[in-house]
C-alpha cells in the first residue's frame, strides 16, 4: 500500500513537473511571439519615419492647400485655401487667397501676418506661434517628428498611411496631430492637428513640388503706411 502511494505521489510529481515545463516553453513562446510583434511594429514603423525622412529632409518644396478648421466652443466650422512654401529649417510662407487674402511669413525666427486689405502686419516670433508643430510647421524641419513627438502607425493599405503623433512636451494647444502619408512617394497629403479643446484644424495638400526657392519668399518687408502690431 505504502508502496502504490508512493508510485502514485511520484506520478503526480512528474505530471506536475511535466505541467511546469509545458507552461513554461508556452509562456517563453506568448512572449517571444509579442516580442517580435512589437519589433516588427517598431522596424516598419522605423521603416515608414525613414522613408518619410528622405522625402523631406533639407528640401524644399511648395504645395497648394485647403484648410478646414472646426472650433468646438463656438461651434464654428472655417475654410480657407492658397499655396505654401516651405524651406529648410522653419521657413514658411502661407499665402492665403480665400476667403481673404492674407500673408503668413516667416524666415524660421522672425514671424509677419500681413492683411494688406486691412493695411496692417502683425509681428512676433515664429517658434511662439508655431509652437509644437502647429500649422504643419515641423514639415520646414522633417527632423522634429522623431525628437518630438511618439509616434504611432494607426493603419495601412495599399495606397494610404496614418500615423499619430504625441508630443512628447505636453501643451493644451497641440493634444495630437493626425498625418496621411501616400505610400507610393511617402508625401504628406494631410495634416489634421487636435488641441485639448476639442479644436481641430484639417490641412489638405496637393500639387506637392520639391524644388528650389528662393530665399527672398521668406522675407518681409513692411510696406509704408501699414500699422504694425507686436504678439506677446
Amino acid at each position: 500500500m505504502r508502496a502504490y502511494r508512493k508510485n502514485r505521489d511520484m506520478f503526480f510529481k512528474i505530471i506536475k513537473m511535466k505541467a511546469i515545463f509545458v507552461l513554461a516553453v508556452l509562456a517563453c513562446m506568448v512572449n517571444s511571439t509579442t516580442l517580435f510583434a512589437a519589433n516588427s511594429t517598431d522596424a516598419e514603423k522605423d521603416k515608414i519615419l525613414s522613408a518619410i525622412e528622405q522625402r523631406y529632409s533639407g528640401k524644399e518644396f511648395s504645395a497648394s492647400y485647403e484648410q478646414t478648421s472646426i472650433l468646438k466652443a463656438l461651434e464654428t466650422t472655417e475654410t480657407a485655401s492658397g499655396k505654401v512654401f516651405f524651406s529648410h529649417p522653419g521657413m514658411m510662407r502661407w499665402e492665403y487667397t480665400a476667403p481673404e487674402v492674407h500673408q503668413i511669413i516667416s524666415d524660421g525666427v522672425n514671424l509677419w501676418i500681413y492683411k494688406p486689405d486691412e493695411k496692417q502686419v502683425t509681428k512676433g516670433s515664429a517658434e511662439k506661434f508655431f509652437k509644437e508643430g502647429a500649422g504643419g510647421a515641423f514639415l520646414s524641419d522633417i527632423s522634429t517628428m522623431r525628437k518630438n513627438y511618439n509616434i504611432s502607425i494607426n493603419s495601412a493599405d495599399a495606397s494610404i498611411i496614418e500615423m499619430t503623433m504625441i508630443p512628447k512636451k505636453k501643451s493644451p494647444d497641440i493634444s495630437s496631430i493626425v498625418i496621411t502619408v501616400a505610400k507610393d512617394n511617402y508625401n504628406i497629403k494631410k495634416v489634421v492637428t487636435f488641441n485639448s479643446y476639442g479644436d481641430a484644424t484639417e490641412l489638405l495638400f496637393s500639387n506637392i513640388n520639391f524644388t528650389d526657392l528662393d530665399d527672398a519668399l521668406f522675407e518681409f518687408s513692411i510696406p509704408n503706411g501699414v500699422d504694425i502690431i507686436y504678439m506677446d
